[in-house]
């Protein structure tokens, strides 16, 4: 799902950054509070570098605790399943797949032909691009995204920063 990007949605990932989103054209998810969680980015940035991570988590709250599954050894579990689970590595090189259908949506710079992000269609490398796809996405696309998700928990009601500064 994706919706287009308001100054409120704007100014939101702006605080929940720190900093400005640099090519950005929608607004990938919103988290139960409203706010943006996922930022969708051009292939192509606007000084012209390609860009292959097309989703984008925002959320801070989402990203200090994918932070801890990372740092638990998460990413190497994850690596060894999909070596030897034949299922799980036909279902997340089809994540792989969708990943590059949404972004050749955008455009498709050839730079990063093939090359979608978190490692996918042979790795795990970041746990982050793929909790942002899966909530993109939306459930059954991204199989460890998925799994990343069900770790975090229910989400809180209450916004990651505050609404009053990002205009909301």
């Amino acid at each position: 799902m994706t919706t287009p990007v308001s100054l409120a949605d704007q100014a939101a990932m702006r605080q929940q950054l720190g900093r400005p989103m640099r090519g950005l054209v929608a607004v990938g998810h919103r988290c139960r509070c409203g706010l943006p969680d996922v930022a969708t980015t051009a292939p192509r940035l606007p000084d012209g570098s390609p860009f292959p991570t097309t989703f984008y988590l925002t959320c801070p709250r989402k990203n200090a605790a994918i932070g801890t599954l990372e740092a638990s050894g998460l990413m190497a579990r994850m690596q060894e399943r999909i070596q030897q689970d034949a299922d799980l590595a036909a279902s997340y090189a089809a994540a792989h797949e969708d990943y590059l259908a949404r972004r050749a949506q955008l455009g498709e710079p050839e730079e990063i032909a093939g090359i979608s992000a978190g490692g996918m269609p042979n790795r795990v490398k970041c746990l982050h691009v793929l909790a942002a796809h899966a909530l993109a996405a939306g459930p059954g696309i991204n199989p460890l995204g998925d799994e990343v998700l069900a770790l975090l928990g229910p989400e809180s009601a209450q916004p990651c920063v505050s609404t009053e500064e990002s205009g909301k």
